[in-house]
């Protein structure tokens, strides 16, 4: 082979090899870069934010700080029977279920958990939605929502804690027999049962229990459980 030529395929050749490695140190130091649309978008959950995929478990799991447990009320009945629970969803517009849905039935009266402002009550896709912006919960407030609810309070309303919002209609498109509560912080939905402090999500109702040994009001004598030491004189 001529010597020319195998100078030019010999220059030819470390320029290809440089070339190579030029590139492999690019990749080593440069991080991939995510797809496009593959934006870190979060959907919040019980108590936790729920990243989308990708994002270790170990995240998944962290109490979220953000949603005190400042609910006074149920929204509906004493402790309800809870239907459907809390499923966030993988993804802000995958399946799943964005609220728990409570045993209700037509006509049973619906109450605001704690004290807010009304910011929308009105129908809905045929169904009557009633919206309440918790007072306290920062800027954005943590916001309720409740369906189907024939509402007895107008945008703009301020309630206190227990306040009858309205009434269960007695069928919606989400579910029939129930109330569907939902919480959100702006645009991430969050587990409304994490509103609820110990004494209501885990207690019923409290109950009086009689007490043994205390004489009965407005009736004369003691109880025989106790009886009374007979009378002496005080000392001289």
């Amino acid at each position: 082979m001529p010597p020319a030529v195998l100078g030019i395929l010999t220059v030819s050749g470390v320029l290809a090899v440089s070339g190579v490695l030029a590139v492999l140190a690019v990749l080593a130091v440069e991080p991939p870069r995510p797809e496009s649309g593959a934006a870190a978008v979060t959907v919040a959950a019980a108590g936790r934010a729920v990243p989308a995929a990708g994002v270790p478990d170990a995240s998944r799991r962290a109490p979220d700080p953000v949603v005190p447990a400042l609910a006074r009320h149920w929204p509906v009945g004493d402790r309800p029977a809870v239907l459907r629970g809390w499923e966030p969803p993988a993804t802000p517009y995958g399946p799943g279920h964005r609220g728990v849905d409570l045993a209700a039935a037509g006509g049973a009266p619906v109450r605001a958990v704690a004290a807010g402002r009304v910011s929308f009550a009105g129908p809905v896709a045929g169904r009557g939605v009633v919206s309440l912006e918790l007072a306290g919960t920062g800027d954005p407030p943590l916001r309720t929502t409740y369906a189907p609810v024939e509402a007895a309070v107008e945008e703009g309303d301020e309630v206190a804690a227990g306040e009858v919002l309205g009434t269960v209609q007695p069928a919606g498109s989400h579910c029939t027999g129930c109330l569907h509560w939902g919480l959100l912080r702006g645009d991430a939905y969050l587990n409304p049962l994490s509103l609820l402090p110990p004494w209501l999500l885990d207690a019923g109702p409290s109950r009086l229990l009689p007490v043994l040994g205390v004489p009965v009001p407005g009736r004369a004598g003691i109880s025989p459980e106790r009886p009374a030491a007979p009378w002496r004189p005080p000392p001289p």
